[in-house]
């Protein structure tokens, strides 16, 4: 017996109703209208960013299909979300997944985390054509969701070189790490890598050795460099700090806000400002002022001031 699915009829053939990209930019609810404007300046701040900056870029890069695999398809809704991990990006893929599943799945925090994160479960957009990708570049509204970036920084570390069941990360990372930045390390350490010090992860990421060899790991790497946010126009820049809100508003534009809602549970575990705070006491003022550097796109192109425990040189 199939279960009768509340998205059954609306979330597959919404053909006849307007597109998110319309809701946003043209809004038939005054209650969207406000929320609009704050995304308008969260947009233009975007722009601003890009222009003042790209004089160091002198040549405009052309994104290749590797560049788009962060950005998930929404066909039935033309929508398209770069997802950022650290940044409530298992959550969305989870709400992608009920949106995509054509009934499938009713209930976002029904689907396993892991699952998830199974890439086959979800459309990315370098899976298309060269004409499909602009088409829906073009036509369908692109949204993503940012955080400030040091607190997302030590909610990786913490996540990734931390936690004992992660052995995936300390041999691949936490073993070059200690080899590299780790003066008389025992042979445990270099050979199991899972007591990365949080001073030797920043050591190991503005090590200018570290960027010639391979891109970051995508839980540490930049915005930037993720979404392109200077070469692909987001309609939408969500945060993590009003992460309930933007993230309904997003689901009301595509015209599912009645029966769906983004999830939402209190993690103690959650990494805080004043966290991040006690993490960057021990690194040096040199330290920091590299890896504010590493970093210092994302926090002017999002709005993010320069964190007050920061000891700049």
């Amino acid at each position: 017996v199939m279960r009768r699915n509340p998205f059954g009829m609306d979330i597959c053939c919404r053909k006849g109703s307007r597109s998110p990209l319309q809701e946003l930019y043209n809004p038939t609810q005054v209650s969207l209208s406000s929320t609009a404007i704050l995304h308008q300046i969260r947009r233009d701040q975007v722009t601003d960013t890009c222009r003042a900056n790209s004089v160091s870029s002198r040549k405009r890069r052309v994104l290749t299909p590797n560049d788009l695999k962060h950005l998930v398809v929404d066909e039935d809704h033309e929508m398209i979300y770069c997802y950022v991990p650290k940044v409530a990006c298992t959550n969305w893929k989870r709400v992608m997944m009920v949106l995509t599943g054509r009934g499938k799945y009713s209930d976002p925090m029904e689907i396993p985390a892991n699952e998830a994160h199974v890439s086959s479960n979800l459309k990315t957009l370098n899976q298309y054509s060269i004409p499909e990708i602009n088409h829906r570049l073009k036509n369908y509204m692109k949204f993503l969701f940012v955080r400030e970036p040091f607190e997302r920084l030590v909610s990786a570390y913490r996540n990734k070189f931390t936690q004992k069941y992660n052995t995936s990360f300390h041999k691949r990372y936490g073993t070059k790490i200690v080899r590299r930045q780790r003066k008389n390390a025992t042979q445990e350490a270099l050979r199991k890598g899972d007591d990365v010090k949080f001073e030797e992860f920043v050591a190991y990421l503005i090590d200018p050795h570290t960027q010639r060899e391979e891109p970051f790991n995508e839980h540490w790497q930049t915005v930037y460099s993720l979404c392109h946010p200077c070469h692909i126009h987001y309609d939408l820049i969500g945060k993590y700090e009003t992460l309930e809100e933007d993230s309904n508003y997003i689901l009301q534009l595509a015209g599912v806000g009645n029966y769906l809602k983004f999830p939402t549970y209190a993690k103690s575990t959650r990494t805080t400002d004043e966290m991040t705070t006690e993490f960057f006491q021990n690194i040096s003022s040199l330290h920091q002022t590299q890896l504010y550097e590493v970093y210092k796109l994302d926090f002017l192109m999002f709005n993010y001031s320069v964190p007050s425990y920061l000891k700049l040189e």
